[in-house]
């Protein structure tokens, strides 16, 4: 039974928090139109992973700080750039990968990097779990604790200014809370795929949800069925997750939008009948 093996009891543990944390967090960037900023830190992530390997620490903490420093910076040059968002993300971008390529191509790391670029249930350890099960508790809290002001932010930054809310501060700790989403993607998902992982769920629940709140529970539905099934079928088929999951995600987004079109086709079948 592969449930006996300790390796996959841990990447099953932390694919649950994935699960579960990365929708919360993906909402959030959807609606503020920022998916490809998740995209882009998760890119960027690369380069904390590699700096944590080169230092002989826990990749999964360095991820998480030179993700952070990342999203940190992006919040920072948003005062720069106000009408060119975009050239943001290609700095950051630049940044995050020339970091990485330098110190990967150095030869002087003590690991290989490539299990972090599609993912692998094989290299999640206990200690692993233990980070992510702290930087997700955190980040929960964090989300908690800060959802009104958040929803005020996403919706209208200069409503939520004369309602006297921190927007600035608010889009510094945004920033922290997807850095320890993408940290803790990046051991089973991978860094090629985590912006999925962030935006399909949101889009797939989008189909389905009435509410906001409705939303982020149809969200971490299908990130849990997502990341769950491609984590089986993944060691089933003997490939990364993170790409099966990839994929899952995809299809369950276009089955949900062929139902949602069948039923809109057919609801406007009987008004027809009946007119």
């Amino acid at each position: 039974m592969i449930l006996t093996y300790k390796f996959f009891q841990n990447a099953l543990i932390v694919s649950i928090l994935i699960g579960i944390l990365s929708p919360m967090i993906g909402v959030f960037l959807v609606l503020r139109r920022y998916s490809m900023i998740g995209d882009t830190l998760a890119h960027a992530s690369l380069a904390g992973v590699a700096g944590g390997l080169l230092l002989d620490i826990n990749p999964i903490l360095g991820a998480f700080i030179f993700t952070a420093f990342a999203g940190s910076l992006i919040e920072f040059l948003r005062g720069f750039f106000k009408k060119y968002s975009e050239i943001i993300l290609s700095i950051i971008l630049a940044i995050g990968v020339g970091v990485a390529i330098t110190i990967i191509s150095s030869g002087k790391l003590h690991a290989n990097a490539n299990s972090f670029l599609f993912g692998s249930v094989l290299t999640v350890t206990r200690t692993d779990v233990w980070i992510v099960l702290g930087l997700s508790i955190a980040a929960a809290v964090t989300l908690i604790f800060l959802y009104d002001q958040l929803i005020y932010t996403v919706f209208d930054e200069d409503a939520a200014r004369l309602a006297k809310v921190k927007v600035r501060t608010i889009n510094y700790a945004f920033s922290i809370l997807v850095a320890a989403a993408i940290s803790v993607s990046i051991r089973i998902v991978g860094m090629m795929v985590i912006g999925s992982l962030i935006a399909l769920p949101v889009a797939t629940s989008m189909q389905v949800a009435k509410s906001f709140k409705g939303t982020i529970l149809w969200s971490i539905t299908f990130s849990l069925i997502d990341i769950v099934s491609g984590l089986f079928l993944s060691y089933l088929f003997n490939v990364a997750p993170g790409g099966f999951t990839a994929l899952l995600s995809a299809l369950l987004l276009l089955v949900i939008i062929g139902i949602k079109v069948i039923r809109q086709k057919t609801t406007a079948g009987k008004f027809k009948i009946e007119e």
